[in-house]
């Protein structure tokens, strides 16, 4: 549904996007992780056709962005990373007005708006002026926007960003259950990794380059093993005791020992015997998309301003310094 050769993006001397190629399969869901300022919506913005790539091709639904935006256009839903709703409006009129734009015919229009809405349970707030309505209720109301003409891939470009932890698990329980009923392709940036946990395969791209990209799992175990977390009375004794006895070097972090073994589980019991220390506590533990990030990218993930429009923003400023 979405194949990326070579793509790439500059706005002066920065270079947002960087050569990054990729594919996203038919029913995939797809997920773009990366900190703010990475190149996220950067990628996203070229593939719904809003910004033209600096070289490189992008195909959507088996039509190219730059030959055939309107094609791509009839393709895709979208829901922005900034709001987009007329808020004076009421949630079932901005819903009629997308419709409109894109032409749809007004006979199935009714039963159609009505099925989407009971799905995100905001069928009861129809007549309601945007306004009034919550944010998450909001953004629910957005998912139905971009799906209501059918598209074939949704692009979904950090959706829950604002939104408290119980609202964002109800938005993506909503997303699920609108990919299954509507067998839609889901192409999501985040910096969220629990949101990036959801996908089938992720890229991870930092600094406008993908460091790398594959299965959730398959990210983890590429890590290098379990993480154990081991505190004891002495840090530096057991430093030296981990070397010798297992030519381990932990990282000593926030009063703990952290290292990693090849299946931890099965390795920690022996240890916690045989080890000559006292131990004061012991844990195990899979990688995290957050130890991935890590390790292919030798930091941790950043909180920046806000995403590419700071890359935009930097670049107006020099544009403004040069005149």
């Amino acid at each position: 549904m979405i194949v990326v050769e070579d793509l790439a993006r500059r706005y002066g001397d920065l270079e947002a996007v960087r050569d990054i190629t990729f594919r996203v399969g038919p029913g995939e869901v797809f997920g773009f992780l990366g900190p703010n300022g990475a190149g996220k919506t950067t990628t996203i913005s070229m593939l719904c056709t809003l910004l033209a790539p600096t070289r490189g091709t992008a195909a959507v639904n088996g039509f190219d962005v730059t030959r055939n935006p309107m094609d791509v256009r009839r393709s895709i839903g979208v829901v922005f990373q900034d709001p987009t709703l007329d808020e004076q409006l009421t949630a079932e009129q901005n819903l009629r007005f997308h419709a409109y734009a894109y032409g749809m015919a007004r006979g199935p229009l009714a039963g159609r708006i009505d099925e989407l809405l009971a799905l995100v349970e905001l069928r009861d707030r129809r007549h309601d002026r945007v306004r009034t309505l919550s944010g998450g209720m909001r953004r629910r109301l957005e998912l139905v926007r971009g799906l209501l003409h059918r598209p074939r891939v949704l692009f979904l470009d950090e959706p829950t960003l604002g939104l408290d932890p119980q609202t964002r698990r109800l938005i993506w329980d909503y997303v699920m259950a609108l990919r299954r009923r509507e067998e839609v392709t889901i192409f999501l940036t985040t910096h969220y990794m629990d949101e990036a946990e959801l996908s089938d395969r992720i890229a991870i791209i930092d600094h406008g380059s993908i460091v790398c990209l594959d299965t959730p799992d398959a990210l983890k175990d590429a890590v290098g093993g379990d993480v154990v977390t081991v505190k004891t009375p002495d840090d530096a004794a057991a430093t030296e005791e981990l070397h010798t006895r297992y030519g381990i070097t932990p990282e000593a972090k926030d009063g703990a020992l952290t290292f990693r073994v090849h299946r931890g589980d099965e390795w920690l019991p022996g240890f916690v015997r045989d080890f000559p220390m006292r131990l004061v506590a012991v844990s195990v533990r899979r990688p995290t998309l957050d130890d991935v990030f890590l390790a292919r990218t030798g930091h941790e993930i950043r909180e920046e301003e806000s995403d590419d429009h700071a890359t935009m923003g930097r670049w107006r400023r020099m544009r403004r310094r040069r005149r």
